[in-house]
């Protein structure tokens, strides 16, 4: 599994652009490749596809587009090329607010996004994103800590909002434990 690769970007397609790193030319799928520049160094986080037929690079300028994205197919009947669709028009913040409200005709606007999948990504989805307008961004890295030391998700969704997000990682995670010993 790849986190990420540092290169330089040699070619920008309609739906991927091609990283080279250390003489190897990778493709990577992204959401917007006219956002990118040839011939400049970009670190772009990847999500790599291993199926039957497929071996396929998902690409993201962020590591917050990342972790947007595998949320987005975590959802049943979502798959990764339709979730990247998702962050071609307008911001994540836009997409969280929809959710949370149900907008299911913003959802619906995106391709191959019918009424049943937007219905499922609100049910699956609403009330797990919260809006960066809101100060409260649930943090995957420090909710994947917890779990790992036992705690249920449950329990842990419920001192996320408690927990401070201007501290570092590692803060974080003791705060976390002592709201939850709570």
């Amino acid at each position: 599994m790849f986190e990420y690769i540092k290169g330089i970007v040699t070619e920008i397609n309609s739906g991927y652009i091609v990283v080279e790193n250390n003489g190897i030319g990778y493709l990577v799928y992204v959401s917007n490749p006219y956002s990118f520049t040839e011939n400049k160094n970009y670190k772009i986080y990847l999500y790599q596809k291993v199926a039957e037929d497929e071996n396929s690079l998902y690409g993201f300028k962020t590591k917050e587009d990342k972790d947007m994205f595998l949320r987005l197919i975590s959802v049943k009947g979502l798959g990764p090329k339709t979730a990247l669709s998702l962050f071609s028009v307008g911001s994540l913040d836009t997409l969280v607010e929809a959710i949370e409200k149900e907008d299911i005709n913003y959802i619906k606007k995106f391709p191959k996004i019918g009424d049943k999948v937007a219905r499922q990504i609100i049910l699956d989805l609403k009330g797990k994103l919260v809006s960066k307008e809101n100060n409260i961004v649930e943090d995957t890295e420090l909710v994947e800590a917890l779990k790992a030391l036992g705690y249920k998700a449950s329990d842990i969704k419920s001192v996320l909002p408690k927990i401070d997000n201007s501290l570092t990682i590692e803060e974080k995670i003791k705060q976390g434990l002592k709201l939850l010993l709570k």
